[in-house]
């Protein structure tokens, strides 16, 4: 596993199935996950419909998070990271990581992203960096964080290795050329 993989200095859990009808594992992003708010023409920050199964039963809660490793920063970008979703919860409609369109479960929790915006934030690697991977990850939980909104991504990603019992994600890519 490549020193700059999200899972590098996480244990290894077992994994399920994550899947999108607006993404595809591999794929490149396209407008509606391109960030407008930071300059991308076209960008319309909308997160992507996300559906998961065959996570372990005593799975009690979810995390969603979108990653970008790649970013020049020596820590990644945090795109959104949503903490406690309910063990029922299995799929968020697309949009959901817009806070004014209340598309989130009760009780979820969702954290500033490294743009300082409790939302998510699409794709918008600085120009000719050459290509970035975005990683959209749910993790299941053996029980819910507990963080408010105040957490930091990097802390949830901290307790996430404490309370993390499987994983899966889908890999997309972008270049702002």
């Amino acid at each position: 596993m490549s020193i700059n993989s999200p899972f590098y200095n996480l244990s290894d859990v077992p994994t399920f199935t994550l899947t999108s009808t607006d993404i595809e594992n591999g794929a490149e992003l396209s407008g509606p996950q391109l960030s407008g708010a930071m300059g991308v023409e076209g960008g319309q920050d909308t997160s992507p419909q996300l559906s998961w199964s065959g996570f372990p039963e005593e799975t009690k809660a979810f995390a969603v998070t979108c990653y970008d490793p790649d970013a020049p920063t020596g820590s990644g970008f945090w795109h959104w990271v949503v903490t406690d979703l309910d063990a029922s919860t299995t799929s968020l409609p697309a949009n959901a990581g817009d806070p004014s369109a209340d598309l989130l479960p009760a009780g979820s929790v969702t954290l500033r992203n490294d743009a300082g915006e409790p939302r998510f934030v699409g794709a918008a690697p600085p120009q000719g960096h050459g290509s970035h991977r975005y990683f959209f990850i749910v993790t299941a939980l053996a029980e819910p964080l507990g963080l408010d909104e105040s957490a930091s991504p990097a802390f949830a990603g901290f307790n996430m290795f404490f309370k993390g019992i499987a994983r899966a994600w889908l890999e997309c890519t972008f270049e702002l050329k």
